[in-house]
């Protein structure tokens, strides 16, 4: 059973649950928009992507960037995925990211997640 990230209350008054690919992606996105030290008992969790919007956008804090998203997925999410491809582009006050990922449980589907974070 997988429950729908944020929570939310389906129309029976239930808790709203989510397939298995929707869940993964909302696992990632927990990961990757989540401030490190944000999380009380996890203070290590997450990338803190969204600070590094504000620096120069240039390759070397793309890159940097890249790393980081992979390493933190990796770290996170690698007894369910394994990430074969990451990419993060700074436009302004958008930040857009593409995770190419497989399920570790069946290594033949290939599922890509995009994602795009805009600072107000």
């Amino acid at each position: 059973m997988q429950y729908n990230f944020p929570y939310r209350i389906n129309e029976k008054g239930r808790t709203q649950e989510v397939g298995e690919q929707e869940h993964i992606r909302q696992l990632i996105k927990q990961v990757l928009f989540t401030t490190q030290g944000e999380r009380v008992n996890r203070p290590d969790f997450g990338t803190s992507l969204d600070q590094m919007i504000f620096s120069g956008n240039s390759y070397e804090m793309a890159s940097a960037m890249q790393l980081l998203v992979q390493g933190s997925l990796q770290h996170w999410l690698g007894d369910i995925i394994t990430v074969e491809f990451v990419e993060v582009k700074n436009d302004d006050s958008k930040l857009y990211v593409t995770v190419q990922y497989r399920l570790k449980q069946n290594l033949q589907q290939q599922q890509t997640a995009k994602f795009v974070k805009e600072v107000r």
